[in-house]
């Protein structure tokens, strides 16, 4: 019933709202899992190696989601070429989120876990928060923390190649 209701809300919400390029990105710390391992993932901290993507999706193992993590897994090496950091959030579980980043992000980076919706509510990436679910919005912060792109389609198609371009930009600006 509630994958039905999902499908259901994907398709009868309309457009999605997102921070604005330019605007500070909000500060959070969560839980996260990398290969089945857990650790405290910290934005600040992760913005001081670089640029961060911050993707979120409505629900781990789902089948665009799915989709959506290995084309994060198979970008894995131009974006630590480009000294990028990519984490996935959702409001699932974390013990849920440490199957899915083994099995469907190839344990080549992390996810972490929004259960109490608050993040996903502070990046305007919240589809509904009566069922717990995120909308699929990339963002790309730079390291002074403000936001480089904002992308929101519930196609995850497009992901990974706009939050890619703006990480490129970023780095060709800083020569």
């Amino acid at each position: 019933m509630r994958a039905w209701v999902l499908g259901l809300c994907l398709f009868a919400t309309p457009a999605f709202a997102a921070l604005d390029v330019g605007a500070k990105a909000p500060e959070f710390a969560a839980t996260a899992t990398q290969g089945g391992k857990t650790f405290d993932f910290d934005l600040a901290g992760a913005l001081k190696k670089g640029p961060v993507v911050l993707y979120f999706y409505p629900a781990a193992f789902t089948p665009g989601c799915t989709e959506e993590a290995h084309e994060f897994a198979e970008a894995m090496p131009q974006f630590k070429a480009l000294g990028a950091t990519v984490i996935g959030v959702s409001q699932d579980g974390i013990e849920k989120l440490k199957r899915f980043s083994v099995s469907e992000c190839r344990s080549k980076f992390p996810v972490a876990s929004d259960a109490s919706g608050k993040i996903s509510k502070e990046y305007d990436a919240e589809l509904s928060s009566m069922l717990g679910y995120s909308s699929r919005t990339s963002y790309v912060i730079a390291p002074d923390g403000k936001i480089l792109v904002s992308y929101t389609a519930m196609d995850p198609e497009g992901h990974v190649g706009k939050t890619m371009d703006a990480v490129k930009e970023w780095k060709q600006a800083q020569k």
